[in-house]
C-alpha cells in the first residue's frame, strides 16, 4: 500500500508518518520501480502500537524504547512495566494539575457578573496580576 493508504488505515497523517521514517521509529520501507514508498501489515500494525502509545501521552523516546524491549524477548516485562507506571505517574500529576487549573479558573469566572465595563473586568485583572508560585 502506499502512502496514503496507510495514513488512511491507521489515522496518522503522511507527514507525520514521513517524519516517524527519518527519526527511526518506522523501519525503512521498500519503494516501487517509480520510487513510491511501499508499506505493508507490519508498518500497520508498528504504526497502530505507535499512535495508541502516542494517544496515551508516550515520548517517542518511551515509544522507541518500547519498541526495543518488544523485539528484544528479554527474560521479563519489567522494563516495559516501568515505563508504563512513568507514564501512569505523569498523567496523575496532569490530571492534578488540571484540576487546580479548573478551580482557579472557577475561582476567578466566579468574580465577574459580566456586566462591568472591560476597564473593571475582575477576569481581566486576576490574569493580569497573576505571579507564577
Amino acid at each position: 500500500m502506499g502512502i496514503g493508504d496507510l495514513a488512511a488505515e491507521t489515522g496518522v497523517k503522511v507527514v507525520t508518518i514521513r517524519y516517524y521514517e527519518q527519526i527511526g521509529v518506522l523501519p525503512a520501507v521498500k519503494r516501487t520501480s517509480g520510487n513510491y514508498r511501499s508499506y505493508g501489515g507490519n508498518h500497520v500494525r508498528r504504526l497502530r502500537f505507535v499512535r495508541r502509545c502516542r494517544d496515551l501521552g508516550f515520548t517517542l523516546r518511551q515509544v522507541r524504547d518500547l519498541l526495543r524491549l518488544s523485539a528484544e524477548h528479554g527474560p521479563s516485562c519489567a522494563e516495559v512495566c516501568e515505563i508504563a507506571e512513568q507514564q501512569r505517574r505523569a498523567v496523575e500529576d496532569k490530571i492534578a494539575d488540571l484540576k487546580r487549573l479548573a478551580t482557579e479558573l472557577g475561582r476567578i469566572g466566579a468574580s465577574c457578573d459580566g456586566r462591568r465595563a472591560m476597564a473593571e473586568c475582575r477576569i481581566i485583572e486576576a490574569l493580569s496580576s497573576w505571579s507564577p508560585r
